[in-house]
């Protein structure tokens, strides 16, 4: 992903907008790495906005979604950019 696309804050916005709670940071790779907790059905459209649409000047080569298990409680208050 190239720099300055403004991933983490588009990403930041659609999860507030979605009620989903957790956190996105950069990875020293060029990739975007995070958690996302919420409604079963909230994380699925969070996760189809990762991996379809993303930031207005992004390129989304593939997303992948891992460690993916039921929780009694969220973890999260919010969703915040980590650096």
């Amino acid at each position: 992903m190239a720099a300055g696309v403004c991933f983490r804050m588009y990403t930041e916005d659609q999860a507030r907008k979605l009620g989903v709670v957790g956190w996105v940071r950069n990875t020293r790779g060029g990739t975007v790495d995070g958690q996302v907790q919420g409604k079963g059905e909230l994380v699925d459209s969070m996760k189809n906005w990762l991996s379809k649409v993303g930031s207005p000047s992004s390129r989304i080569d593939r997303a992948h979604f891992s460690n993916e298990k039921e929780i009694s409680k969220l973890e999260f208050s919010n969703f915040t950019t980590r650096y």
